[in-house]
């Protein structure tokens, strides 16, 4: 992760009852294009909550990657850096709830991804564009380090009834920049 994104500018550690650390580190670069990764969700694969018995060495690893944009009308570092907590949470999620985070998915946030934002949601993009999968000894999954990308409210209902691709495809449509902390949800109606 390090050498897709540098050394990271500030770093906040989260623990849950019951959960290993999640650390949560910030990389800036001279564009304004701050990245949030989660570190420590891949120390353990995710298991489906309907699996009879956990395996500690077989199943997918994953870490999280936010990417926006600081600066200009948006809202300034120290707002955006409270997706800290939210992030964490998202990433304690397979620990927590034995949920499965993979390409496609939504995760609900119950609440802003930072104050004032309009997003309460994220779609799990597909990995493999910024940062490489991270290979493990065998028979250990490599970690795949999976963007979020940032869904409003309605973007997200949208998205249950029509598929992620759905919704990807529509944000490339209408040409979405998904880094805008403040962006608007892209136009739903044909």
């Amino acid at each position: 992760m390090i050498a897709a994104l540098g050394e990271p500018d500030a770093r906040a550690a989260i623990t849950f009852v019951g959960t290993d650390r999640i650390d949560v580190l910030r990389f800036r670069d001279e564009s304004d294009v701050i990245r949030y990764a989660t570190l420590g969700m891949s120390d353990h694969p995710m298991t489906s909550p309907t699996a009879a018995v956990a395996d500690p060495l077989r199943g997918p690893r994953a870490e999280l990657v936010l990417t926006v944009r600081a600066g200009g009308r948006g809202p300034d570092l120290a707002i955006l850096d409270e997706v800290l907590r939210p992030l964490a949470v998202l990433a304690a999620s397979p620990q927590v709830e034995g949920v499965v985070v993979a390409p496609g998915a939504s995760l609900e946030l119950g609440g802003p991804l930072w104050p004032g934002a309009s997003f309460s949601s994220v779609l799990v993009a597909e990995p493999g564009g910024l940062v490489e999968n991270l290979e493990l000894p065998e028979p250990m999954e490599p970690v795949r380090f999976l963007p979020m990308l940032p869904m409003t409210a309605n973007e997200a209902a949208w998205k249950r009834v029509h598929g992620a691709g759905a919704l990807q495809d529509r944000w490339l449509r209408h040409g979405t920049d998904l880094r805008d902390p403040v962006r608007s949800g892209v136009p739903l109606a044909d």
